[in-house]
């Protein structure tokens, strides 16, 4: 039986990225908030190692298929976060929710597009319990000039 863990870094190697050793945050927050079965995840833009690799208004700069991948980043940033956290991603139960930002022009109306890139990703990872609620919004501008930004709500197997 393949684990979550080996889908997840199969997903990343096909992407042609790694996600191996810790993921670090840049302030003075938590990336992984869990009290008691829920674990909430701060936004992860598409940052590899220390490099941002999809930055730029959708729709302008960045294209449609260039977000999807942004979404697929940050998908496998935080699931990185949650292995650091919980030790495995087999300890997921269920990703409750998901909420995606997109840095896009005024008249870009393909959120769901890019979003569907992340939630094709969970439901890949972990199958039905990767099936989520979610919102996706466009925004003026996200941090580091990110193209997408995501967070996310799971629920663990247990205490």
């Amino acid at each position: 039986m393949t684990t979550r863990n080996a889908i997840a870094d199969q997903i990343a190697a096909e992407l042609g990225h790694s996600f191996e050793g810790e993921i670090r945050i840049g302030g003075h927050y938590a990336s992984a908030v869990r009290d008691g079965r829920n674990v909430w995840l701060s936004g992860q833009v598409p940052r590899v190692g220390s490099a941002v690799v999809v930055t730029g208004r959708i729709g302008a700069e960045t294209s449609l298929d260039q977000a999807r991948e942004a979404a697929q980043v940050c998908t496998l940033r935080a699931l990185a976060i949650l292995r650091q956290t919980l030790g495995s991603l087999d300890a997921v139960d269920k990703i409750l929710r998901l909420t995606v930002y997109m840095q896009t022009t005024p008249d870009f109306a393909q959120q769901s597009e890019v979003a569907d890139a992340a939630s094709d990703l969970l439901y890949r990872v972990f199958g039905e319990a990767g099936v989520h609620t979610r919102t996706s919004v466009g925004v003026y501008s996200l941090p580091k000039n990110a193209s997408v930004e995501l967070d996310m709500v799971v629920r663990t197997h247990g205490d």
